[in-house]
């Protein structure tokens, strides 16, 4: 670059995944802008461009790791404003396909608490930085430069409607779902990325409940798994804990079992799930909002690791791969995908060798990928590709290893540990783990909660 050239960078979308990539890019560049197409909020309110902000979220704990990588004392800043430390499996209570999950001591963490908590705590951090500014209502309409290098890119007022361009050195696009990164690759003579879509047709229902005074301020995370050795459509449900000694409660369900939007279906759907424990807790709880309804995208990965990949252009989050949320990776991956770019941009710089680091972006989502469309593929209403011999052998695998872990420490603890985004799936295959799984567990499965005596007032009287 030229002597005494300020380098600039952009990024497309202001969402979790692209507060995170500005943070990074604020230490490898002179100033970077943020181009969102929402008027952000002041507070920890919701937004129009975040619909699935009202649903549940949690942060596993290798996404909380990670996020404290990138910026140190979050998790701290967000159990300050009341967000919960989730301790697993002694504060998750899991109903697995046998039985639920044995409540062992502390083995890895997940954080809980509101969408829109998290993102303001993050997005205050971020923008504190004053090398980074934002543009608001305002959309990404194209890339400027060749098929070589992105040199910027083509903007548009979303209330004049007056388009111009924004020079960059570096252009990070973080738009989500609807990204238009395939088409704009294209129109610089690229071609289109490979794209993979495998679609469970899950939707989700809602409600925010204020947690009754018998209920204490550590109750658990409770979550009805869906079985599909037994059913052949999704049906699920959670309770989630977060600030202001609140529950998110949130059911899940296939298109021809969708949970409802109606207080009474609500409600009903809850009871008629695996265990009625959910529905036995929400009725002494009082609810702050409607059931909201929302239509799950799938899992859905475009393959930007193109060997042909223009300098200065990158990538990431749902923009490049969006997961079936019932698994609470994708903020996670937001996380481990900005830290992939810190690490590359420390190697190469922002001119060189862009490839690279978005092949390594890629491959951050490789695990959590694999998790969410091996399990989605089990249910005959997935669209998407039937499993193969080794799928099903590694599906029977995984079924015996959550029938050992409800009673197996050392087994537990290794599901967490690869569930939590911690340690790699070859953790799986640990001598103590495999002897754990072919043992099994040693005491029949638990057929109730193991809430503990503190925890039972939360439930209802028999006279109730």
């Amino acid at each position: 670059m030229p002597t005494g050239h300020r380098t600039r960078a952009v990024v497309l979308g202001g969402g979790l995944a692209g507060t995170l990539a500005a943070s990074v890019l604020a230490r490898h560049t002179d100033s970077v802008t943020i181009v969102e197409r929402d008027r952000l909020p002041d507070g920890p309110t919701d937004r129009k461009g975040t619909p699935q902000a009202r649903h549940t979220h949690v942060l596993v704990s290798g996404g909380a790791r990670a996020l404290d990588q990138l910026l140190p004392g979050t998790t701290q800043a967000l159990l300050d404003r009341g967000a919960q430390y989730i301790g697993t499996p002694n504060r998750l209570l899991v109903l697995m396909s046998r039985g639920w999950l044995g409540r062992f001591e502390e083995m890895q963490f997940v954080i809980g608490c509101s969408r829109p908590l998290l993102d303001w705590v993050i997005r205050r951090r971020v923008l504190a930085e004053h090398r980074i500014t934002v543009r608001q209502a305002t959309d990404a309409v194209g890339l400027l430069g060749d098929g070589h290098r992105v040199a910027g890119v083509q903007v548009r007022d979303r209330q004049t409607g007056r388009t111009s361009h924004i020079e960059a050195d570096f252009v990070v696009d973080a738009t989500g779902q609807g990204s238009d990164a395939g088409t704009w690759l294209t129109d610089l003579g690229l071609p289109a990325p490979a794209e993979q879509h495998i679609d469970p047709q899950v939707f989700y229902s809602s409600r925010i409940y204020q947690a009754p005074p018998t209920a204490g301020d550590d109750f658990p995370e409770i979550n009805i798994m869906s079985d599909p050795t037994r059913t052949d459509y999704v049906k699920a449900g959670v309770l989630v804990p977060i600030e202001n000694r609140q529950w998110i409660v949130t059911l899940v369900g296939t298109r021809d079992h969708q949970p409802p939007t109606d207080e009474t279906g609500f409600a009903g759907y809850a009871r008629s799930l695996r265990h009625p424990v959910i529905a036995d807790l929400i009725d002494t709880a009082t609810p702050l909002t409607p059931p909201r309804g929302f239509r799950i995208p799938g899992n859905r990965r475009r393959h930007f690791d193109l060997a042909t990949w223009p300098q200065g252009f990158v990538v990431l989050g749902d923009a490049a791969c969006t997961f079936n949320p019932i698994y609470g990776h994708g903020m996670a991956i937001a996380a481990r995908s900005a830290l992939a770019l810190d690490t590359g941009l420390r190697r190469h710089g922002p001119h060189d060798d862009t490839g690279r680091i978005q092949r390594d972006i890629v491959h951050t989502a490789d695990v959590a990928w694999d998790m969410a469309t091996r399990q989605d593929l089990r249910y005959p209403t997935t669209v998407g590709p039937s499993p193969g011999a080794l799928a099903r052998l590694q599906q029977r695998f995984l079924d015996r290893l959550a029938w050992a872990a409800t009673g197996s420490r050392a087994v537990a603890a290794a599901q967490l540990d690869v569930y939590t985004l911690s340690e790699p799936p070859s953790r799986l295959l640990a001598p103590s783990v495999i002897l754990g799984i072919l043992l099994g567990p040693r005491q029949p499965a638990r057929t109730e909660p193991p809430l503990t005596p503190d925890e039972q007032p939360a439930l209802p009287t028999p006279s109730d």
